[in-house]
């Protein structure tokens, strides 16, 4: 078979059904995408703007809110081509491209909700020297450590995913370029790949999520010392969001790289990989928005600043 690697790219199948399911489709990527967008880049610049935000706990919200304003961006312009334009192939360094900050900004957001517990048992397990343990430095290198394990997960995975011999068929069973269905086109062995995948992978999600179940593990202890209901309450408010979004994140992640034949459900997989690059970035802003209350402070005051200027403005 002739190789059709560089020379041809690929063919993305995207959803099955007829022009009525394409609007559909795209009504609601054009929805959720509209949503993530709006919502992560509202939160970047309200965090910034209000000096009641400026604290480890938003430092790092800030970063999730950029990282997923990002990712979503990733996948939903080109899902949005694909539901009404005929024409669905995708050049092989157009897919590279995709393929690798995909895995960029998946691994960074594992990397970041780690920290981001970490941060919360700092918060609540050791609230007295919370300040020196959460130091503006600290922060910083827990951002730049997430994006730099992100990037070396990044270039591992694509240089070995897009050094395989591509031959026969160019279809590929997904609406953007991922590894579970690059690898069946691929014409040589690809247990090694597999096997990298699993590994790496794997220990990623299982590294992040064990860090943040031993944060929480620590945070539930602490908690239960509370004498007052009001107190855990308290305590416990701080954390549900977080919690909400590492549930959400961790579960569909898992489901799609971190298991043994992964790649042999790609139907059910489709619909579980909209959820974690689209309806989890949308998401977010919500969960950590509208019931946390210093998000809506903030949201007032810089309303109310907004309006101000407005008035000042009209009155000159």
């Amino acid at each position: 078979m002739a190789n059709l690697t560089r020379g041809s790219g690929f063919v993305l199948l995207g959803f099955a059904g007829g022009p009525g399911v394409q609007a559909t489709l795209f009504l609601l990527f054009l929805a959720l995408y509209a949503v993530a967008v709006v919502g992560n880049m509202g939160m970047v610049v309200l965090i910034g703007a209000d000096a009641g935000l400026h604290t480890p706990m938003y430092a790092l919200l800030r970063s999730l809110s950029l990282l997923d304003a990002c990712y979503s961006s990733t996948i939903a312009p080109r899902a949005l081509r694909d539901c009404v334009h005929p024409d669905r192939a995708v050049p092989f360094a157009a897919c590279a491209t995709q393929f690798f900050f995909l895995s960029l900004f998946g691994t960074t957001e594992a990397f970041l909700l780690a920290a981001m517990a970490y941060d919360r048992f700092q918060a609540i397990c050791s609230p007295l020297r919370y300040s020196a343990s959460m130091s503006p430095q600290l922060c910083a290198r827990l951002v730049s450590g997430s994006w730099l394990c992100g990037g070396l997960n990044a270039a591992t995975q694509t240089a070995m995913t897009f050094s395989l011999p591509f031959c026969g068929s160019r279809e590929l069973n997904a609406f953007f370029c991922d590894v579970t269905p690059l690898l069946p086109l691929a014409c040589s062995d690809t247990m090694v790949n597999q096997l990298v995948l699993l590994g790496l992978c794997g220990a990623i999600i299982v590294g992040t999520f064990g860090v943040v179940l031993a944060s929480y593990a620590s945070i539930l202890r602490a908690v239960l010392r509370i004498r007052t209901r009001q107190g855990r309450r308290k305590a416990f408010s701080t954390c549900a969001s977080h919690l909400v979004a590492v549930g959400l994140f961790f579960g569909s992640v898992f489901f799609m790289y971190a298991q043994p034949g992964a790649a042999t459900s790609m139907e059910r997989s489709k619909v579980v990989s909209v959820f974690y690059t689209v309806v989890i970035p949308a998401l977010n802003p919500l969960i950590y928005g509208l019931r946390n209350r210093d998000v809506q402070r903030a949201l007032h005051r810089t309303g109310r600043k907004l309006f101000g200027l407005l008035a000042l403005a009209r009155a000159a």
